[in-house]
This record gives C-alpha cells, structure tokens and sequence, in this order.
C-alpha cells in the first residue's frame, strides 16, 4: 500500500515525500481511511510506529477540505498531550506535513512565557497542540475559544492519567462543542483507558497494531543483575567499551538524574539531565545538544518518556527500572523506532527483581539475562566477601572506563582517576 492510496491531497503527498516515506506503517493505513471518512478512532500501536503522522495527516485533510466557516480562521482542531516534549514533537510534526497546505497551528505549553503563545492566539490558528494545564490557563483567562473544535486528539493517553490529568481532560472536553470527531490514541491500554473512551467516543473504530502493551519487534532487550552500588560503574563500563555515542538513561527521581549526569562526567563520558524541575529552555538545550551529537547520554526520568523522537537513537538503559510496568514500554519505545533496530538494556538491583517480574508479565515474555565478569551480585559471591569489596568493584568499573579509548583517558575520565587516587577509596564511595 502506499501514501497515495488513501486519499491524501497532492499537498500532503508532497510532504510526505520530502520527509522520505513512501509506505504508511500498519497503524497509518489502516487509521489513516477511517479519519478521513470522519469516524472517532480508538487507536493503539507500540510505541515509535508512526501514530503521530496515523492522526496529523488525516487531521489536515479534513480540515483542508471543509474550509474555514465564514472565512474567518479559529481554533477547529485540539491535539492535548501529557508533556511538553510530546507537545513540541506532535506540533512539529503538523507543521512538518502541513507545510504546503493554507492552515496555521501553535503549540501550548506551560514553563516558558504565556503571553507569545497568547498573541499567536489573537492571530487566528487553525491547529492547537496544547498541555492540559497551560490550555486552561489560557482558557480561563478567556484568550482561546474551544466552541468551534471539530476535531479533538487526545494522544498518549495512558500517560494523561498516570500523571493525574483526568480531571483537567473532563474540563477541557466541557468546554468543545458536543458535535466532534473525537480521536484517542495511546500506546498502551490498560483498563482505565478504555473506560474513558466509552464516555468520549461515538461508535469508534477501535484500531490495535500487535499485542497489547507490546514492544517494537525490533528493540533487543537486555538484563544485567548488578548490586545498587555497581550500576554507575557499570553503565561507564557499558558506554565505554561498547563505544554507544547516543544513550538515553532513565532513573527513577530527578536527583537521581542530576547526579548520575554530574558522576558520567567525571567518569569522562559527556553527559546532560532532563526531568521535570529543569527550565523549558534548559530542557530544550539539553535535547537539542543530545540529538546533534554534543553529549553521549542524556539522563532522565519518566517525562522525557514521551515526546522525545530522535532519529536513529540505538541505545536505551533502564538505570533504576520503572514503578508502573507500562511505563517500561514508553521508555524503551524511545528506541528502534520506524523499522530501525535498537537496544535496550536494564541494570537490575536485588530490590528491583519484583518489578523485573511485573514487567515481563505484561509483556508475556522471560528478558534475556546477561552475565557480566567482575559485577555479580553480592548475594551470588562467597559469604566471606571483605566489607570493602563494593569500593573494589568501583575500582574495577574505573579501570573498565578507562580501557575507552585514548580519546576519553586524555579527558575527564583521566582527571577523575587522578582525583580518587590522591582522595582515597572512602571518598570515592562518598561521591557516588
């Protein structure tokens, strides 16, 4: 099948082409016809196989064909996503394939200034992609009117309640006219989920691509049984040794990722954190510079699950695996997206193995365990092992470092063994 059998204009064809597609992905050819033919959809595929363009794409045909009432251009189509990554992606990605077409959209999100995003308003749009929180800012203050929405996108929705915004979709939804096409996408559908869509959709074509809570078939997926203390001198070993120059690391508090960031460092590894208490501008930098190549890996939590679409990213490590199981799904889903190949590899703890087992339930599959020389854990060693044996097994992770390459010795990482020889052992164990 290709892009020119469903139904799409020359302008969107055209589009589509320059960004080098030439088949839809399953998700989009079968979503694609049934948008078109004004039908609410409850969609669901793994995550990285193209849902973005299954609901932009349609979108901007309908919107096209219907024309502006009166000629007067307002608000008619509302993307609402979780996070503000997601936000800036999916509202790229309109104007992306709406390039060659006469529609205008913006984004809206909170942590940066709301008055450009207010004058944008005035203006007149056609497409607003929005955060449930700043949208209701706006709202309130009486800049946006929501009346005249003909088609409503609640996209990630799974992560929309996760993160508690239920009651803020309900206000938002009070406030559109009740006769809409109604579009809910997510990557995964637990429970919950569909009972929501049962009270928002009408009589929807439900549309599911592999089984549910899947992964990306593409996506080779690794376990490493480490102890707690091993994890930072592993993943160093990890990035290392196996020369990964673009790795994404999550870890479960912001803390967390601030600290692991500032310890790559000086373990040599170029190393940035995002999460949920950095600034939108610092949030942005730290993305733009991991996506051009200025940092190696790029430290988050769960935020930054969503919404982070960066080509051809080949590595994923679960540093402290996941609460909820089906945020395991989103993390790795950052990965092996379109078709491509990736990796994704966790560093599980004693205390962690429970969670380990949840995830492969929902995933009705055993992960590949790998063994790893000089890190097992405590609880597989001899009974006698020395009470210094944890600051030996950072030495062991230093010295994997520093077999990187002449490259990185010459770097921080040179600097860093310097520093913990003159400090001791004890304070290395401090730092980490």
């Amino acid at each position: 099948m290709s892009f020119e059998s469903l139904g799409l204009s020359t302008a969107l064809l055209r589009a589509v082409q320059e960004q080098g597609y030439t088949e839809p992905t399953p998700i989009q050819s079968r979503v694609i016809p049934v948008v078109l033919a004004g039908r609410d959809v409850m969609g669901g595929a793994q995550t990285g196989t193209g849902k973005t363009a299954g609901f932009a794409l349609p979108l901007l045909e309908r919107l096209m064909a219907a024309g502006a009432p009166n000629g007067r251009r307002s608000v008619r189509a509302l993307i609402l996503t979780p996070t503000r990554e997601l936000a800036a992606q999916v509202s790229e990605s309109v104007r992306t394939y709406g390039k060659h077409v006469p529609l205008k959209s913006t984004v809206i999100f909170g942590g940066v200034s709301i008055n450009p995003q207010i004058d944008t308003l005035r203006r007149g749009v056609d497409i607003v992609v929005a955060t449930p929180g700043r949208l209701l800012d706006i709202a309130q203050q009486r800049h946006i009117d929501l009346s005249r929405v003909e088609i409503f996108v609640l996209d990630e929705a799974d992560r929309m309640l996760d993160m508690g915004f239920l009651p803020d979709i309900r206000r938002v939804i009070a406030m559109l006219p009740r006769e809409r096409q109604n579009l809910l996408f997510s990557a995964t559908f637990p429970d919950d989920i569909r009972q929501l869509a049962n009270k928002m959709l009408r009589d929807p074509v439900s549309v599911e691509i592999g089984q549910r809570n899947a992964t990306a078939d593409k996506i080779e997926q690794a376990v490493y049984f480490v102890d707690k203390g091993q994890k930072r001198g592993v993943l160093s070993w990890l990035v290392g040794s196996g020369n990964w120059q673009q790795v994404l690391v999550f870890t479960r508090t912001k803390h967390g990722a601030n600290r692991l960031a500032e310890q790559l460092v000086d373990d040599g590894v170029s190393a940035t954190a995002i999460h949920g208490n950095k600034s939108q501008g610092a949030r942005t930098r730290a993305l733009a510079d991991f996506k051009r190549g200025a940092v190696r890996v790029l430290v988050a939590t769960d935020i930054a699950a969503r919404g982070l679409d960066i080509n051809e990213l080949p590595h994923v490590v679960n540093f402290d695996l996941p609460e909820v199981p089906e945020h395991y799904v989103h993390r790795i889903g950052r990965t092996g997206r379109a078709g491509r190949t990736g990796l994704a590899v966790s560093l599980v703890a004693g205390d962690e193995r429970a969670l380990l087992k949840q995830i492969e339930r929902l995933l009705r599959q055993t992960l590949s365990v790998r063994p790893l020389d000089g890190y097992e854990p405590r609880r597989e060693q001899h009974r006698e092992r020395p009470r210094n044996a944890g600051e030996r097994d950072a030495q062991t992770a230093h010295r994997h470092g520093q077999n990187r390459g002449q490259a990185e010795r010459r770097g921080h990482g040179h600097r860093h063994g310097e520093r913990r020889r003159q400090h001791g052992q004890r304070q290395h164990g401090q730092q980490r």
